[in-house]
């Protein structure tokens, strides 16, 4: 599978995993002390839906556009931000989660980004440029629970979000998890996956449920059956030590979202890998 973010800005999985890190944001900053966010795999930082790769794969139009029209109450701070980079209401350009977490932190927080492709990270670097709470770093992201932890900040929220181009990511994803950890034991670390071989996925979740995480939180939402491993038919994200109140928010949410954005028989999945 190729996941780079351009190709795939806005569609149904970004508005899973971007609302669930607004929230994370959001939660976070109900108390005063400074966060840090991180994020491994952090692409460009935004997104021309009127770009070549946006309009070739047009995935935008059943994610990010059916919600912007009409959406549910708890997307409001996620859509403000969208808006923020669109004149008129006009739906064009789309944040990453880079864009999404600079516009949503505070002063007193500070955002460490990675990027391993070089065009990427200098065009993600360009992005930023304006922002000196952010740090933009090249190099291969499952380098940097090693590299850039623990952070000066106590609190942390890091997105480990990967291209999934090779076949052992999920495997990598676990082991980022366990260093993390191994560093910031408090962390709040999401996961994000695509729903597409179901076989791999259980192996995944075992080898999570081995590990030393105190809670893991699975979400996941479906826009057909999952039974199509060729097909990205939904996502889903791995919250270790989400924030008190989330749940609650995302059993709300979730079978609007599948609702909204179905493309066959849509479905969702809120449970616990791994209870205190």
């Amino acid at each position: 599978m190729n996941y780079r973010h351009a190709y795939h800005a806005g569609n149904h999985a970004d508005v899973l995993k971007h609302w669930v890190l607004t929230r994370c944001i959001a939660l976070l900053q109900k108390k005063p002390a400074p966060m840090a966010y991180v994020d491994t795999h952090a692409g460009i930082g935004l997104y021309d839906l009127q770009g070549e790769e946006a309009v070739k794969t047009g995935e935008w139009q059943e994610g990010i556009a059916r919600i912007w029209a009409s959406p549910h109450p708890l997307l409001a701070e996620y859509l403000h931000a969208v808006r923020e980079l669109n004149d008129d209401d006009e739906l064009r350009y789309y944040p990453g989660s880079p864009e999404l977490a600079r516009c949503l932190t505070r002063s007193q927080d500070h955002l460490y980004l990675n990027e391993k492709h070089p065009e990427d990270g200098q065009l993600l670097k360009e992005n930023m440029r304006i922002d000196r709470r952010v740090s933009v770093h090249i190099g291969e992201g499952w380098h940097v629970p090693r590299a850039l932890l623990p952070t000066e900040e106590k609190r942390l929220l890091m997105l480990i979000d990967p291209p999934f181009e090779e076949g052992n990511e999920l495997q990598r994803c676990t082991q980022a998890l366990e260093e993390t950890l191994a560093r910031m034991r408090q962390a709040i670390v999401c996961i994000w996956y695509p729903v597409k071989d179901i076989a791999q996925l259980r192996s995944f979740y075992n080898s999570l449920q081995r590990g030393s995480a105190p809670k893991l939180l699975r979400i996941e939402l479906y826009v057909d059956e999952p039974s199509d491993s060729s097909r990205l038919n939904g996502s889903g994200l791995i919250i270790c030590n989400p924030p008190w109140g989330l749940e609650d928010e995302l059993k709300q949410l979730l079978p609007w979202l599948a609702e909204t954005l179905q493309s066959g028989k849509g479905g969702w999945r809120l449970d616990w890998l791994i209870t205190e």
